[in-house]
């Protein structure tokens, strides 16, 4: 055994503290880690409730109250994106964002005019019905992604009944500069797409899927008169995040996203369950 104060038994004795500090790390980071899932769904689930407007104050919700008003009040699908059909069996465990990595399970992002920042998606991804007492939909919540300035912004928007008006914009996650970008997620920033048209209406014609009359977005400054009821005026000293966000809503309402899927909704309202596939 070497002297207290030699060089040999310091250099033992911070390695010992070094091995035992990393497993005391480690072993938190792995206990930790289903309560850090945890988190996560109950805050997508809480953004979901908030784009729906299915409470006043879905920030101030317990997580008991979350998954209360979920699970009365929302059906989860997983959506087959290309073939707008519903997966009969899906896996509950499915990982949409984790998909979109695995080359076995996502498709590379062409022929779209729309740039979301991202060369391949996912396949299949979750979708959220909320239905009346007879099983119309009232609204269906869509997830929706792309880059910003810093990274990836990841949301949902709410389309309302008639498949073609947004109800609601929420993004639970980016890394856009807090008073700039970060705006997006300000409730006043945000209250402006209450109400707006995905879609240019023509001769009665609501065209809904159609790229050709594709009009949602984020205007530089306010939007003209003219495409008031389609636009949201950009956030102010925070160009990059703003042209994100408009990129992102025109990919994922396009024909290369769920623009097929909201066209197929509308054509079968009138079903009991609202089901693509009937």
């Amino acid at each position: 055994m070497p002297p207290k104060d030699s060089i040999a038994n310091t250099f033992i004795v911070s390695l010992v503290l070094c091995i035992v500090c990393s497993l005391l790390v480690s072993g938190a980071a792995v206990s930790l880690k289903p309560r850090q899932k945890r988190n996560q769904e109950l805050d997508q689930k809480r953004n979901i409730i908030e784009a729906a407007s299915l409470s006043e104050d879905p920030k101030g919700l317990s997580g008991k109250e979350v998954e209360e008003i979920f699970d009365s009040q929302v059906t989860r699908q997983l959506l087959d994106i290309d073939s707008d059909n519903y997966v009969s069996e899906p896996d509950p465990s499915f990982d949409p964002r984790q998909a979109a990595k695995d080359d076995s399970l996502n498709v590379e992002i062409t022929g779209s005019e729309f740039d979301i920042g991202f060369a391949k998606r996912e396949q299949q991804t979750w979708v959220y019905l909320v239905k009346d007492t007879d099983g119309k939909i009232k609204k269906v919540v869509l997830p929706i992604y792309g880059m910003g300035l810093w990274g990836p912004l990841y949301g949902f928007v709410a389309i309302d009944s008639d498949f073609r008006t947004i109800q609601g914009l929420t993004f639970y996650e980016h890394k856009e500069t807090p008073g700039l970008g970060g705006e997006v997620d300000n409730k006043l920033w945000k209250a402006k797409w209450v109400g707006k048209q995905i879609w240019e209406e023509v001769d009665g014609n609501k065209n809904i899927g159609d790229d050709e009359h594709l009009m949602v977005g984020v205007a530089k400054g306010a939007p003209l008169p003219e495409k008031a009821k389609y636009m949201v005026d950009g956030l102010s000293g925070a160009t990059i995040t703003s042209r994100g966000v408009d990129s992102m809503l025109n990919y994922w309402f396009s024909e290369n996203g769920f623009g097929p899927y909201l066209k197929k909704l509308a054509a079968q309202q009138g079903d009991s369950d609202g089901s693509p596939n009937g």
